[in-house]
C-alpha cells in the first residue's frame, strides 16, 4: 500500500519548533523551524586506511578541523591527497556555498571556505551544512556561532572519550527564520556593528602589544639618568654622580640549596621552601615547607629565579623567612641601597640576564649576577627614581588591565549584538513584511 503522502500543512507543522520547544519568543512574522528543513548535513570522511595526507600541493586540498579558524580556513597548514585517495572519497567535498561544522573533540567551529579551496575534500572530524534554502547562507553562519546555537549543540553532544555531534542531532537544531529581506537586513547589521568593534578591538591590542616596550622604554630612562635628569637639576645634583660599580659591591648574594622530597612537606610545618616553580608574576606562591633551612631569605630580600624556564623574574620578598631552593638566588642589599632600586635594576636588565642564559637547562651564574654595573647613587635620588617608577610602571599597568577589560567587554558586546539579533532586536524588523511562514511553505512546496 503506498504511503499517504504529506500535505503542505502536515509538512509545515513537522518543520515548525513546537511552542514548549522553542528557545525564546521571536517576532510575530518569523517562526521557529528544524535545521533539516532549511539544509542538508553531510559528514566529511577520513583518508582510507593505509593512505596518508601529503604537503605537497594537489588538486585536491583536504580541510581538518584544526584548519578551522574564526570562521574561514587557516590556509597555512593545509594538507592534500593525491588522484588515487580523491577517487576513493571523492563524495565528501565541501563548496563555497555550504558551512562546515566541526562534530567531533571540539564541538560546533563553524565557518565558511574561501573560493579557491571549492570542492576540496572534508575530514571526518566535520560535517557540511548544504542546500541551505530559505535561509541566507551568512544568516544561518552567524547563528550557529550566536550563545543560543552554541548551547543546543553542546546539549546534544555525545561525551565520550571523543565528544561527538551526531549529524541528525544537528539536523534538529532550532533555527529563528525571519523573513527574507530581514535576513540580508539582520547580516549588514552584525557585520557592521563587528567591524566597528574589531577597528577598536585592532587600536586596543596595539596599545597591549607596546606595553613591553613602553616599560622596557621607562626603566632603560631611570637607569641612564634621564628620568631623574630635571630632579638633579632643581636639586644641584652633578650628572657625574652617577658613578658605576658592580653589583656585588652593593648586594650579599645567597645561593639556594635543594633538598631531597624527603626533608620538606606540604603540611605547613617549619618555613616557606621556595622553588623554581613559584610564580613570581602574582606574588610567591608556596606549596612546601621545610623543618631543616640552610640558605634562608628574609622579608625585604630581593629574590631572582637563576635557572629554568623562569629565569630572570624577580620579586621583593614579603614574608618573614624561607628557605630558597638552587634555581633561586635571594640578594640583599646593603646599607645606602634601597631594596627596590635594585629590583627595578634588574627589571631594566632582564633581557641581559636572559640572553645571558647557559647550561642545558638554561640560567645565570652568580658571577653574572654579581659582575652587572649599577649606578651607586645618593639615598635621596634613589628614592625619586623608585617614587617615579612606581608612578609611571602603576599607570603603565592600569593602562593594560583596563586594555584586558576592554577586549573581554567587546568579546562581550558581540555575543549581546548576536543575541538580539536573533531575538529581532536590533531595530531591523519590519513587521509588515509577510510572515516566514509563507516562506517555509513555499520551500516546502517545492
Amino acid at each position: 500500500m503506498a504511503k499517504k503522502q504529506q500535505t503542505i500543512e502536515e509538512k509545515l507543522q513537522a518543520a515548525l519548533v513546537p511552542v514548549e520547544e522553542q528557545p525564546y519568543k521571536v517576532p510575530e512574522n518569523w517562526c521557529w523551524v528544524r535545521l533539516g528543513r532549511l539544509a542538508n548535513v553531510k559528514g566529511g570522511k577520513r583518508v582510507p586506511k593505509g593512505n596518508s595526507l601529503v604537503d605537497e600541493k594537489t588538486n585536491h586540498p583536504y580541510i581538518r578541523v584544526t584548519d578551522f579558524q574564526d570562521m574561514g580556513i587557516d590556509v597555512s597548514a593545509i594538507k592534500y591527497i593525491d588522484d588515487v585517495v580523491f577517487e576513493k572519497i571523492k563524495n565528501y567535498t565541501i563548496a563555497r556555498t555550504d558551512i562546515y561544522i566541526s562534530i567531533a573533540g571540539s564541538i560546533g567551529k563553524v565557518g565558511i571556505i574561501p573560493e579557491f579551496l571549492d570542492g576540496a575534500n572534508l575530514t571526518e572530524n566535520a560535517a557540511k551544512i548544504t542546500n541551505i534554502n530559505g535561509v541566507t547562507q551568512k544568516m544561518l553562519l552567524w547563528y550557529l556561532t550566536c550563545n543560543n546555537a552554541q548551547n543546543q549543540m553542546i546539549g546534544a553532544t555525545i561525551s565520550t572519550t571523543q565528544p561527538k555531534l551526531a549529524l541528525f542531532r544537528i539536523e534538529n537544531i532550532s533555527v529563528p527564520l525571519p523573513p527574507c529581506n530581514e535576513q540580508y537586513r539582520i547580516v549588514a547589521r552584525i557585520e557592521s556593528l563587528f567591524a566597528k568593534l574589531d577597528e577598536a578591538k585592532e587600536k586596543i591590542q596595539e596599545v597591549l602589544d607596546g606595553a613591553d616596550l613602553r616599560r622596557a622604554a621607562i626603566l632603560h630612562q631611570a637607569f641612564t639618568g634621564k628620568l631623574t635628569e630635571k630632579w638633579r637639576r632643581e636639586n644641584g645634583v652633578s650628572d657625574g654622580s652617577w658613578d658605576k660599580v658592580p653589583l656585588g659591591n652593593v648586594i650579599e648574594l645567597l645561593s639556594g640549596q635543594d633538598f631531597k622530597p624527603t626533608d620538606y612537606n606540604d603540611a605547613k610545618k617549619g618555613i616557606p621552601y621556595i622553588t623554581g616553580a613559584s610564580n613570581f608574576d602574582d606574588g610567591v606562591i608556596i606549596n612546601r615547607w621545610t623543618e631543616k633551612p640552610t640558605v634562608i631569605a628574609k622579608r625585604d630580600d630581593i629574590l631572582l629565579v637563576c635557572k629554568g624556564s623562569g629565569y630572570g623574574k624577580t620579586i621583593i620578598a614579603d614574608f618573614e623567612q624561607a628557605h630558597i631552593a638552587r634555581q633561586i638566588m635571594a640578594l640583599r642589599v646593603k646599607e645606602g641601597i634601597i631594596n627596590k632600586y635594585v629590583l627595578y635594576f634588574l627589571m631594566d636588565k632582564y633581557d641581559e640576564i636572559r640572553n645571558s642564559g647557559q647550561g642545558l637547562i638554561p640560567g645565570i651564574s652568580r658571577k653574572v649576577v654579581l659582575g652587572m654595573n649599577i649606578f651607586k647613587i645618593s639615598m635621596p635620588e634613589q628614592q625619586e627614581i623608585v617614587r617615579l617608577l612606581d608612578n609611571l610602571l602603576s599607570r603603565e599597568q592600569s593602562t593594560v588591565t583596563a586594555c584586558e577589560e576592554a577586549l573581554t567587554t567587546i568579546d562581550t558586546l558581540k555575543k549581546s549584538i548576536l543575541a538580539r539579533a536573533f531575538r529581532g532586536e536590533l531595530g531591523t524588523n519590519d513587521h509588515s513584511e509577510a510572515s516566514a511562514k509563507e516562506l517555509l511553505q513555499e520551500i516546502l512546496a517545492s
